[in-house]
């Protein structure tokens, strides 16, 4: 009898490899970092080659820390950072070009032009949930095959795939160009602007519009289910591949928001609150993105409301890396605590645009409020509450669009450990914040698709069964307070506005 199963992460920063037991603890965890790559302002870009290297040497690393061997893992998921687009050669494997990830703005002229061709920004979101704008991957793939030469012919041709991380994952671990399976799950395909919400399929009017061809693009399958087997060589060999999820979506999955109305907020790299709407797909009119939540099997999709934010746990990032103000991350907490407020000062990262609520790609990053009171702590204060102010943002357009206030915030992802930044989330929010025992649920939502797809779990019962709180963060701040500080925050946010011309 198998006993874990297994999840590979590949996320924006880093790929990891994840072990759980039957109870959703984690057993072991092996994880690497990659290059970011900026070749100009408003571009990001990875190395997709670096990527697999990675996965490959993290599956391995993670059954060699618990002295694992390949008959002991039941099933394996892959999870993945969304939007982050990959065109590759599938006779030969390799990249036409670096993967173009979700927070790139080079796509801007692209999607200007086809909203200036009938429709504007909302011109597909009745079919697809979403804006026209450049986080998706649908206008990189087009970019792509526009600027790169001979990328277009050889994809007319048929010689060319298309991809977000978890196919290209998939593709390479069940084989490559020796049998790789080409295949993704309806949460990613929900977030390229070329899927239909409702028949789960390619939309080939928006494919045409965007001269994508068909034939590049992979097979949507449910995300639980055996899609084929792990190569028979390296780590995980044989075991079966059965469970992919976007990111955030995994993550809802993981913290079991599986009824109507129940949420989540993951604290990465961006922060994505993600609210179950069940099987009623709900259309924003209040800036957020309708997508897909899961599919399990041959079970009916499950949708979700979404309220995308570029950039929280990159900012501390940027602060760390770009002013070297701090060594670590967990530095900033220590700093923050110096102070008492933010002495005035409000950070906006709109460094590649504001997404939800606003969608603005003209607006960029500000720091306004400021004067010769302020220091370093009160800096690195309002770096944290811009995490908690944007959060506030989306839970405001949720609670317009689904008319059921929030009682309460499921949190989970890096940052939750910075318990400065979840009472101050408490706080703006005004209503108790949730984390779990597991915090790192995406890669746990990715394993509990692949475990259901191979019995290792019955059903989702064995799910909402295994979530165990760990801590929770209750307001303690006074409403005028509240409303004073986010108002100011609200005023700071339309100074970022009009900078790109």
């Amino acid at each position: 009898m198998t006993k874990y199963v297994a999840a590979i992460d590949q996320g924006t920063t880093s790929t990891r490899c994840m072990v759980f037991d039957h109870s959703g603890r984690v057993v072991s965890v092996d994880q690497k970092e990659h290059e970011q790559i900026f070749p100009q302002a408003g571009w990001v870009e990875h190395d997709a080659n670096e990527i697999w290297t990675n996965a490959r040497q993290v599956a391995a690393g993670a059954l060699a820390k618990a002295d694992l061997t390949t008959a002991d893992i039941a099933a394996v998921g892959i999870t993945n950072q969304r939007e982050t687009a990959l065109v590759w050669d599938k006779t030969t494997g390799q990249p036409v070009y670096n993967a173009i990830v979700w927070q790139d703005t080079r796509t801007d002229k692209i999607c200007q032009e086809l909203a200036a061709a009938g429709g504007g920004q909302e011109r597909y979101r009745d079919k697809t949930g979403l804006p026209l704008a450049t986080y998706f991957s649908g206008p990189k793939v087009r970019w792509i095959l526009d600027n790169v030469e001979g990328a277009r012919a050889k994809a007319e041709a048929g010689d060319l795939l298309f991809g977000n991380m978890d196919t290209w994952v998939l593709w390479n671990m069940t084989g490559g160009v020796n049998g790789g399976v080409h295949v993704t799950d309806p949460t990613n395909a929900s977030r390229t602007l070329l899927m239909d919400l409702d028949t789960l399929n390619w939309d080939e009017g928006i494919a045409a519009d965007m001269g994508i061809p068909m034939s590049m693009l992979p097979e949507i399958r449910s995300s639980s289910e055996e899609y084929g087997k792990v190569r028979e060589r390296g780590a995980l060999a044989g075991v079966p591949i059965a469970g992919i999820l976007g990111d955030q979506q995994a993550a809802t999955f993981g913290q079991a928001c599986l009824s109507p109305g129940e949420a989540k907020n993951t604290y990465g790299t961006g922060n994505f609150v993600l609210l179950n709407t069940g099987t009623d797909k709900v259309m924003s009119e209040n800036g957020l993105l309708t997508t897909v939540c899961y599919k399990i099997g041959s079970n009916d999709p499950v949708y979700a409301l979404e309220g995308s934010i570029a950039v929280t746990g990159s900012l501390v990032q940027w602060l760390r890396d770009n002013l070297g103000m701090i060594g670590s991350a967990a530095e900033i907490e220590q700093h923050a605590r110096t102070v008492e407020d933010n002495g005035g000062a409000y950070f906006v990262p709109a460094f590649s645009g504001l997404f939800a609520p606003y969608w603005r790609s003209d607006a960029r990053g500000a720091i306004v409020g400021l004067t010769r009171f302020v220091n370093k702590g009160h800096l690195a204060r309002a770096v944290l509450e811009a995490t908690a102010f944007q959060t506030r943002e989306v839970i405001d357009a949720m609670d317009a669009d689904s008319g059921v206030p929030l009682k309460s915030l499921k949190v989970d992802g890096g940052m939750v450990v910075n318990e400065l930044l979840m009472q101050f989330q408490a706080d703006i929010l005004g209503v108790p914040v949730i984390r779990p025992v597991v915090n790192e649920t995406t890669a746990l939502g990715a394993a509990y698709a692949a475990g259901l797809a191979v019995g290792f779990w019955a059903s989702e019962d064995d799910i909402r069964q295994n979530w165990a709180q760990d801590k929770q963060w209750d307001p303690a701040m006074d409403d005028e307070t509240r409303a004073r500080t986010y108002a100011q925050w609200k005023k700071a946010v339309t100074r970022t506005f009009d900078w790109v011309d």
